[in-house]
């Protein structure tokens, strides 16, 4: 603890004895000053013990003496020593009013202590309250250091709440709550996402004070050594932090960094292995895959998965974060707090290429930021495949892969391969290319029936729609089956293509859906 003016009056050497502000000798003493100006304030910085004589003073006056000590109380002068015997023999009263009216506490400096003195029992003291707070912020330093080599971040933030007799929290890069303690502060924490969110717009190192109540000061400070920040410590006490606290912080914030550099490189080799189990996956050897992935991947290659492909929505922003990397922080953040396993690597085409436990909460985290967006409002597309396993992931990739376009082209931001399988193909056909190709194939019957000449379209469809049946169609469409069969000899010579070839009434029927579909879906 610094040095108070309660500790100065029971300093045997001193002999102080107070006359007024009793009730407020517990304050600290930053500095004793010695100023014999009348208006000393120009010069304080606020908690200072003020020492005078009065040379300059008219301390008999009432007045005169109430705006002095208004003045130094308004400056942030935490006492006032006034020495007795030197120009007045004890202290006026009007001095002595005037400080108990505004609570400031006054301290009568007998003739035969210096003022010396009392300047260095206060540096004195304030020297040892500092060596007690380095000397404890080192070996709060040692006990932070041998809990991240044992505990990791953890043990980390255990610690950590222990030294500054509050709580501490840890964010992970996407803003969640990876640890905390004691194991109440986690809700605490929860409710800062918002602040979290603003410091880590900010490059790193950051940090701000956040607190609903002036019994609760929170202080964050963002981890990360580039523009990035990788996460954010929350530190909560009923005060602001001390010296020593302030020490344990700093430890913590570079034990925490640390870390979560070493976390990238190693995150760096495991995307490397990644890749090389995927690539082994997709050639079909699930068995080679499964022996290099070991037990980091090894629980996910052995149980059902799903494959996902992402790319960028549109454009990425060079000076902003990729959004392929956002995405993957948001997947292994989900993957993290729900302890499952995540196998997320860059693929040579800009994309990502993730393998997650079906029914995970990666597959889930996914589903839950993109399923209900358009691709204008999202910054990745993303195409799921169907639930599989090692052995068909070629498959499931060609799957993802087919929901990621189908995903670019309905302008959504997220398609699952089961969408395709269990709906209709035609809204897969409504893109540019196929309604060129159907209107080409049926522009010549429109021109035709345009003229006047028959409804050769319309009889077509009733045909091919009864599977070529000629009295259902013919009555469908209300004429004689001689007529039908009349007016589909005249497509067959207006096409130049025969009605008896299954792939031409295919396209044929495929050409007038699509013409008859709506251009967007």
């Amino acid at each position: 603890m610094p040095p108070t003016l309660a500790s100065l009056v029971q300093h045997s050497a001193l002999k102080l004895t107070v006359r007024a502000g009793e009730d407020r000798l517990e304050t600290p003493v930053r500095w004793a000053h010695v100023s014999e100006l009348a208006d000393p304030v120009p010069y304080m910085e606020g908690g200072e013990l003020l020492l005078v004589t009065a040379m300059t003073l008219d301390a008999e006056d009432h007045e005169a003496m109430r705006r002095y000590v208004r003045r130094l109380v308004g400056a942030g002068v935490v006492g006032l020593g006034f020495a007795v015997g030197v120009y007045y023999e004890d202290i006026p009263d009007a001095l002595v009013d005037a400080a108990k009216e505004e609570g400031l506490p006054l301290l009568a400096v007998p003739r035969r202590t210096p003022f010396l003195a009392i300047s260095k029992a206060v540096s004195a003291a304030n020297a040892a309250d500092q060596y007690r707070a380095v000397t404890a912020g080192f070996e709060a330093q040692r006990e932070l250091t041998r809990a991240a080599l044992a505990e990791g971040p953890d043990g980390v933030v255990a610690r950590l709440a222990t030294h500054i007799d509050g709580w501490a929290a840890l964010y992970d890069a996407s803003g969640a709550v990876v640890a905390a303690a004691p194991e109440w502060a986690a809700r605490r924490a929860a409710r800062l996402t918002g602040d979290v969110e603003r410091l880590r717009e900010r490059p790193a190192p950051a940090s701000a004070v956040v607190g609903d109540t002036d019994d609760d000061r929170v202080e964050l400070q963002s981890l990360g050594t580039g523009r990035r920040v990788r996460g954010a410590l929350a530190v909560g006490t009923g005060a602001p932090l001390g010296t020593a606290e302030r020490y344990a912080v700093h430890s913590a914030v570079a034990l925490l960094t640390l870390s979560t550099e070493r976390s990238r490189a190693l995150q760096a080799a495991e995307q490397r292995l990644g890749a090389a189990v995927l690539r082994m996956l997709l050639s079909g050897q699930q068995d080679h895959a499964r022996a290099v992935a070991g037990d980091l991947y090894g629980g996910l290659l052995d149980a059902p998965f799903r494959l996902l492909i992402a790319e960028s929505a549109g454009e990425p922003d060079p000076a902003a974060e990729h959004p392929l990397q956002a995405f993957a922080e948001l997947l292994e953040s989900a993957a993290a707090r729900a302890g499952e396993a995540v196998l997320a690597v860059p693929d040579i085409d800009d994309r990502l290429v993730v393998l997650a436990a079906d029914g995970g909460a990666v597959v889930a985290a996914c589903a839950t930021a993109y399923a209900d967006k358009e691709s204008e409002d999202a910054a990745v597309v993303v195409g799921l495949s169907a639930t599989t396993g090692p052995i068909a992931a070629a498959g499931a990739y060609k799957q993802a892969e087919q929901a990621l376009s189908v995903a670019r082209r309905r302008g959504r931001a997220l398609v699952e391969h089961e969408e395709l399988a269990s709906g209709s193909i035609l809204p897969l056909l409504a893109d540019d290319a196929v309604r060129a190709f159907a209107d080409g194939m049926l522009r010549a019957l429109y021109e035709h029936d345009a003229t006047g000449r028959g409804d050769l379209v319309a009889s077509l469809r009733a045909w091919l729609s009864r599977h070529g049946q000629w009295d259902a169609a013919a009555a469908d469409l209300g004429v004689h089956r001689h007529t039908l069969r009349y007016r589909m000899r005249r497509v067959e010579e207006i096409l130049g293509r025969s009605l008896d070839d299954p792939d031409v009434r295919m396209e044929l029927w495929l050409s007038l859906k699509t013409t008859s579909a709506p251009s967007t879906e």
